[in-house]
This record gives C-alpha cells, sequence and structure tokens, in this order.
C-alpha cells in the first residue's frame, strides 16, 4: 500500500486526469506540497497551461506560472503516479441520459498506464455504483491488476464552484471514501493538506457518490420551486425579489432566487440520481417535475417578452430584441450549457432577431458551439424593441438606465431582468418598463 510520506517525498507522484474548473486549481494546490502531474487529452489546452494562461479564469496567470505542476497529453506519465484523480467531466446527453463515456474513457486511459499500488480516485459526478460497478473493471482488465491487491480506488467528490472567489477548494470541506480503510485515511491525508475547511470521511465510495449527487438535486429542486412561485406571482402583479426579500427576514428561510438552471452541476446532476431511480422501477417525482420547470424557464421569459413587446405596441416579427449575457453564470466565460439559448431559440420561433452580447464569454467558442449565433459587442446593441439581462456578469451591473435606454430604438423601454440586478427604483424614474423574475 502506498505511503503518505512517499508522496511528500516525491518518491510517487500524484495525476490529475482533467484539468478544467476542477482538475487545475486542485493540480495547482496539491503541487504546493507534492509532485503533480496534470493530463488532459486536450493539447491545446495543455499548450497554454504550459504557457501559464488558463482560459476558464479559475487560476490566475501569476498562481499558473508559479506553479511547480507538470502538464502535459502524454498518458505514460501517469506511470509514475501513486494517486491518480479523474476529473473529468459527465455530462446527459441529447435524451437526458448519464453520458459517461469521458469518464470511462478516462478509466481505460488509466488503467492502460497504472503502475502496481496505485490509488485511483474519481471527483468526477456519478450516480452511487459508477465507481466500483463500470470504472473498477475497466481499470481491472486494462491493468491486469485486482482490487485490494495491487489497485486501490476511492472517491472524492468535487464542490468547485466556478467564479466563486470566496467558496474555494481550500475553504469547502471535502468528502473522501475508499475502497479500504487505508485507501479512506491515505486519501484524507492527500486533501487535508491544501483543504483547512476539513474532511469527512463517508463510510463507502456508494455513501460519497450519493452525497454528491443529491447537494446539486437539493438545489435544483429548490430553484425549481422559486422558478414557480415568480410564475404565479408574476400572474398577480407581485414583484417575485420583494417578496422573498420580505420572507428572508425569518430566520430560517433558505435565501435561493429564481433563474434558468444551466452549467454542469445543477442541470445535470439529477438525472444521473433519476436514471439509477428508474433503472431500479422507482418513478422521483419530484426531481423530476423540479427538472421540468426549470428546463422551462428559457421558454416561460421569451413568452414574458413576446407578451410585453405586443402590450408596448410593438410589431413581433422582425422586433429586435438584446440580450446582455450568455455564458451559464455570472463571471465565467463558460458558455457550454447555458440556458440563455433557450430564449435565443424560442425568440427566433417568433420571428425576433435576437442581439446577444457577453463581456466574458470567447465569441470564436461561441461559433463554435453554436454556428448560428454571434456574439456582438456592447456598443452593437442598438436600435432594440427589448432588452433581456440574462447574466449578471460585473460589467453588466455597472449598465445604469441611460446607458440601457440608449440601446432602444423607440420608447417605451421593456427591460426584462432575470438576476434583479439593475435597481428597479432607479430603473422606474428613468421610465424603463422593467420586469424581473
Amino acid at each position: 500500500m502506498l505511503a503518505y510520506a512517499d508522496l511528500l517525498a516525491h518518491k510517487r507522484s500524484i495525476a490529475i486526469v482533467g484539468l478544467g474548473y476542477v482538475g487545475l486549481p486542485l493540480a495547482c494546490a496539491l503541487a504546493k506540497h507534492f509532485h503533480v502531474i496534470g493530463f488532459d487529452v486536450k493539447e491545446q489546452r495543455i499548450a497554454a497551461l504550459q504557457q501559464g494562461h488558463d482560459a476558464t479564469n479559475e487560476v490566475d496567470d501569476a498562481t499558473l506560472k508559479a506553479t511547480t505542476a507538470t502538464f502535459t497529453s502524454d498518458p505514460k506519465m501517469l506511470k509514475q503516479a501513486g494517486v491518480i484523480i479523474v476529473a473529468v467531466p459527465t455530462p446527459i446527453d441529447s435524451h437526458r441520459n448519464p453520458d459517461l463515456k469521458p469518464v470511462l474513457g478516462a478509466s481505460l486511459t488509466v488503467g492502460q498506464n497504472l503502475s502496481p499500488d496505485t490509488v485511483v480516485c474519481y471527483e468526477s459526478t456519478v450516480y452511487p455504483g459508477v465507481t466500483e460497478d463500470l470504472c473498477r473493471p475497466i481499470l481491472e482488465e486494462a491493468s491486469g491488476f485486482k482490487l485490494g491487491q495491487n489497485l486501490f480506488l476511492g472517491y472524492s467528490p468535487e464542490r468547485i464552484n466556478p467564479g466563486d472567489k470566496v467558496h474555494r477548494l481550500e475553504t469547502i470541506c471535502k468528502i473522501v471514501a475508499g475502497s479500504d480503510p487505508s485507501t479512506r485515511k491515505l486519501l484524507a491525508q492527500v486533501y487535508g493538506t491544501v483543504v483547512s475547511a476539513g474532511i469527512h470521511e463517508a463510510s463507502s465510495i456508494r455513501v460519497a457518490e450519493a452525497a454528491k449527487v443529491i447537494e446539486n438535486t437539493q438545489r435544483d429542486i429548490n430553484i425549481a420551486l422559486m422558478n414557480e412561485l415568480a410564475m404565479i406571482f408574476n400572474k398577480m402583479g407581485i414583484d417575485t425579489l420583494e417578496v422573498l426579500e420580505a420572507a428572508g427576514s425569518k430566520w430560517n428561510f433558505l435565501p435561493f432566487r429564481p433563474g434558468l438552471v444551466g452549467g454542469h452541476c445543477i442541470g445535470v446532476d439529477p438525472y444521473y440520481l433519476t436514471f439509477k431511480a428508474e433503472e431500479l422501477g422507482l418513478h422521483p417525482e419530484v426531481i423530476l417535475a423540479g427538472r421540468r420547470i426549470n428546463d422551462h424557464m428559457g421558454k416561460y421569459v421569451a413568452e414574458v417578452c413576446v407578451k410585453r413587446l405586443i402590450h408596448s405596441g410593438k410589431a413581433i416579427k422582425g422586433a429586435r430584441v438584446g440580450i446582455l449575457g450568455f455564458t451559464f453564470k455570472e463571471n465565467v466565460p463558460d458558455i457550454r450549457n447555458t440556458r440563455v439559448i433557450d430564449i435565443i431559440e424560442e425568440l427566433h420561433e417568433y420571428g425576433i432577431v435576437p442581439l446577444v452580447h457577453d463581456p466574458c464569454a470567447d465569441k470564436a467558442e461561441a461559433k463554435l458551439t453554436y454556428p448560428n449565433l454571434e456574439l456582438l459587442d456592447l456598443k452593437e446593441i442598438k436600435d432594440v424593441d427589448a432588452l433581456i439581462c440574462a447574466v449578471q456578469h460585473a460589467p453588466l451591473k455597472e449598465l445604469d438606465p441611460s446607458m440601457l435606454k440608449n440601446m432602444f430604438k423607440t420608447a417605451p423601454y421593456c427591460v426584462l431582468d432575470l438576476k434583479g440586478m439593475l435597481n428597479r427604483e432607479a430603473c422606474l424614474e428613468a421610465g424603463i418598463d422593467l420586469w424581473r423574475l
């Protein structure tokens, strides 16, 4: 069994497989104490990291240039590792079923380049059983090793919150689990070296897998409730955010807000749990109801926009609607699984022309991912008939009512604020017809 002292003495390395939002910050943090190998199959990503720049902005250039971690796309370097941490994405497919190809493919690559007495620890979000029932056989067959003899398994679910500079790897309690007590203890020592918030040792890998998948399922259901309430209050002519601020004065009211639910966690993880539940013959009604509500919100926002255009006396076909913000959340450049695209596609159905600006997203990447979309400069958002403030990026929060009005062709100035980022009183005083989700 690998000894923690061997890692500290750099006799064995720690390898991180997958250098995205999760893997890169982990690699840089661990490299302060251990010899770290950062592996990713994307050669372009490796080249950028070697040059000292992280396009996700999770690790700043100064930290990246100072790190001692070795970044590579050569899988053979994994043979040097005593601990291999797999941090690849686990998305869903077009049918909203778990897409395990990345994690199973990573398992094959790791298995083909495994040295004896190595701990393979997964951070990817999966349903209970994936690590031991699906990944383990691949590792064993590809390596020729056997679990408990010269191969050991662990699971430590990632809790990275992209764009959050307060809740970071080091300040978030880490769950660890192992295929045996010794492996669990070793992983607790490794992660405990960089995580100051504490380590929670789960009794089994399945418990740790289940804990991760319900974290975001719980958030998804709570946001779905807020979205449903927002639709109810809209019918009543009541401002939802005012209601939530009033209710929030009670000590145990949970501070969730309505909004679009995209990204790689909240809008994805519940489907991993419901997939497994349905495989067991169960129908998770509450979870799926929450998913239906949240998946409907883009269409709902577009319909509200159309109705307000009609009430303002403006023609629908050919109307120009500015959309400020496109990424899946504020202050991050990631456009994958953004639900703003749902608004855009629904507006297209009405013959409306969406004009989209995002100060954080990469225009070339957006065009590659969404061929029919072209991100514009802010100055190109002009002569609009309505405006949707979709993502509260810091630069967009600096826009005042006069700036917003200058984007319009004519009055009335119909503005939909999905995140409550605008000053309501200032907008109303300026004559803006403001609607908040």
